[in-house]
């Protein structure tokens, strides 16, 4: 009886011990624990997260680490110390905050507290646009629906101490919060678009950013746009464009197009009656950064001089001249456009030859035409834009179209347009409005230009086909200047503001001078719209056509003109105008035109294969720029994996890709069944393929995917 009772108790004890408290359980609250057993809170002591505003931490923590050793081996705590450089310095340190609040998660009275979601949601959606630059999703371990808990449930913002400091910081500005700090720093390509798209929320009513194609290297053209009614043409609101960074080393205009952005922003929202008079009754496109991969060259270029390891600076400077010139292809932007120019000067002697809307020959196509220069020609071509600046650096000029001689021997010979006047008129409104650029007495970086005010007709500069310029002239309605900034393609920090005071009011004259000559609609008898009329200018041979809606724009200088506009089927409608010389605003003079019959055109020299105007891009060269990455439902793909990185980074082999086959390896137990992969760059050889399969196979064992091999 004796023994029964024994054998009894002790199954009574086996039976009513709590199970053994698998991991990944404790964290979900599904394990009994003992008092001994039970987490206590304890003294910080993770090196990357020494600053976050508490001092006691708990484990196990959210994620299900059971110590601090078990943290600080992890991939997820590896991955938060290389986001910093992996983000070009993005998103810090608010980012490292919010990893430390999941894998060191506070610690009060014994109790675990979790992170605010809407911390996590407002970091997420401010640095979007960064883990896209890289091509990687949200890591798995900030899942704001996952880890993060709502107010109700008693949550704390990680964030509120480096808010507070930030208050104290800006506590000196009495504008509502409107103003913005410029900071005269150079900008990674990351913090460029932050930036932008930053500016765009500050002002959505007025402003937005949208992506005009890619770079090489897969990275966004992203404009700015500043409307009051953004991403719409409005009937009879001219639109303008300003370009920087056509050329990567030549950095200053990206800068100023960055500081323009801001402070349009800032300003609209201060009440500047100039600048909402401005954005009120213009469409303005700012595209920063024509050569992103480019610049990223020159910046490294320029941070290798900076080396006080550096031996051989006289090198250095020399290579700041051209390294990241030219994009990804090593093609020079400003001489890859086609040469219309050379079939104006050997047609123009016909006398039905067009000298506007120039269509791209063929045989152009068949060369090597960069994806950044294909983008801006498709951009041209689909928003009608009037006026134009190119941002450029290495001398203090504004130089104007033709770029290239009427004479292919001669390479400085004066080279005008049809509309030498009217680009004159626009170069002096940049210059003189420039605090140095049309003085005399102004130090020159070579060039003898004093003695034309700072403007000079570009092919009396010097003579080059392909630019851009003369192609914006000859293929559209648009007039674009190149604006070379002054003699160092890459300035020192020091001067970025004192160039933003010389070039501020002279951007913002430039664009005010959209606003000059006559403007109108051409229409039918019925009130519509007629599309791609042309409008003519007696003793100018270079027409304009009117927009979608039959809106037109047309600069001229004060004076006596004769104005006609005619379309195909149509009457031809002329008017004498007189534009004032203290004119304030441009005129507006509208046409109505009569239906007639269309007669044949017998005209010897119009041939269909060189008057094809809406030809473009005919052997689909650029078919792959265009396509949009499609999920696995065929649905276009809007966040990519968090696992994805570049491909020349898995290829090469780095500490980074062991870091990241790490990563991956928890991602896909987590997230997904398979990791996904994708290049962005050309095809690699053979053996950098099969290095980067041999990191993903130990990766993917876990995941219980087995890559392909690749050779």
């Amino acid at each position: 009886m004796l023994v029964a009772a024994v054998l009894l108790s002790l199954l009574v004890v086996c039976f009513s011990a709590p199970p053994p408290c698998e991991p990944g359980q404790r964290s979900l609250g599904r394990c009994t624990e003992t008092a001994e057993e039970r987490p206590q809170c304890t003294e910080m002591v993770l090196g990357y997260c020494q600053d976050v505003p508490y001092n006691k931490v708990m484990f196990p923590n959210i994620v299900g680490h059971q110590s601090r050793l078990e943290t600080e081996i992890s991939a997820e705590y590896l991955l938060l110390s290389v986001l910093h450089g992996l983000l070009n310095g993005e998103c810090s340190p608010d980012l490292r905050l919010l990893g430390c609040s999941i894998l060191a998660p506070r610690c009060q009275d014994s109790t675990l507290l979790k992170p605010c979601r809407s911390s996590c949601e407002m970091v997420r959606k401010s640095c979007a646009h960064a883990f896209e630059a890289i091509q990687m999703a949200w890591p798995y371990f900030l899942d704001c629906d996952r880890f993060f808990v709502g107010d109700e449930e008693g949550c704390y913002d990680p964030l509120s101490a480096l808010r507070a400091r930030q208050d104290v910081t800006f506590s000196s500005l009495s504008d509502g919060g409107h103003a913005t700090i410029l900071q005269f720093t150079y900008h990674s390509n990351a913090q460029m678009f932050n930036i932008l798209k930053k500016t765009a929320a500050k002002c959505p009513h007025i402003s937005q950013t949208y992506s005009i194609g890619r770079s090489v290297e897969g990275k966004d053209l992203l404009v700015i746009e500043f409307s009051d009614n953004p991403g719409q043409h409005e009937l009879l609101e001219p639109e303008i464009k300003l370009i920087g960074n056509m050329h990567g080393n030549e950095v200053l205009g990206r800068q100023l197009l960055i500081y323009l952005a801001q402070y349009l922003c800032s300003e609209y929202l201060l009440g500047n009656e100039r600048i909402q008079t401005l954005i009120n009754n213009t469409r303005i496109h700012l595209l920063p950064s024509m050569n992103p991969d480019g610049y990223e060259l020159a910046a490294s270029e320029v941070a290798d001089s900076q080396d006080p390891e550096n031996t051989n600076q006289e090198g250095h400077i020399y290579n700041g001249w051209t390294s990241g010139r030219a994009n990804a292809q090593n093609i020079d932007l400003n001489r890859n456009f086609p040469d219309l120019t050379s079939i104006y000067y050997n047609r123009r002697r016909f006398r039905h030859f067009r000298s506007d809307h120039i269509p791209i020959p063929d045989s152009y196509w068949v060369n090597k035409v960069a994806p950044e220069t294909y983008a801006v020609m498709k951009w041209i071509r689909t928003i009608p834009f009037v006026i134009s600046a190119s941002l450029h650096g290495g001398e203090l000029v504004i130089s104007y179209p033709f770029d290239f001689s009427r004479h292919p021997e001669e390479e400085k010979m004066f080279s005008p347009t049809p509309d030498e006047q009217i680009f004159k008129q626009l170069a002096r409104t940049y210059a003189d409005a420039h605090t140095t650029m049309s003085n005399n007495d102004t130090d020159r970086c070579g060039a003898t230009f004093a003695s034309k005010g700072g403007i000079i007709n570009g092919a009396l500069w010097y003579s080059f086909a392909g630019g851009m310029s003369d192609f914006n002239y000859l293929h559209s309605n648009c007039l674009e200047l190149t604006v070379e900034l002054g003699c160092d393609k890459f300035p020192a920090e020091e001067e970025l503001y004192p160039e933003w005071r010389r070039n501020k009011e002279a951007l913002l004259s430039f664009m005010e001078s959209v606003h000059r000559g006559i403007k109108g609609v051409v229409k039918d008898r019925n009130g519509n719209g007629i599309k791609g009329a042309i409008i003519s200018v007696k003793g100018i041979r270079h027409d304009i056509t009117t927009a979608e809606d039959g809106d037109y724009w047309r600069l001229l200088n004060p004076g006596i003109h004769i104005v006609s506009a005619t379309a195909k089927g149509y009457s031809k409608v002329m008017k004498r105008i007189r534009l004032p010389r203290n004119m304030q605003k441009v005129g507006q003079v509208d046409f109505v035109l009569e239906k007639v019959p269309v007669e044949p055109n017998l005209d010897y020299f119009n041939i269909p294969e060189l008057d094809n105007y809406e030809r473009f891009d005919p052997y689909n060269q650029f078919e792959q720029y265009s396509q949009r990455e499609l999920g696995e439902n065929g649905e276009e793909r809007t966040e990519k994996p968090w696992c994805v990185v570049r491909a020349r980074s898995v290829y090469t082999g780095t500490v980074l890709d062991l870091v990241l086959a790490a990563v991956l390896t928890r991602a896909s137990r987590a997230r997904h069944s398979a990791v996904f992969l994708r290049p962005v760059t050309q095809e690699p050889p053979c053996e950098l393929k099969f290095r980067g399969y041999q990191l993903l196979r130990e990766a993917e064992k876990v995941a219980g995917a087995s890559p392909q091999m690749p050779c």
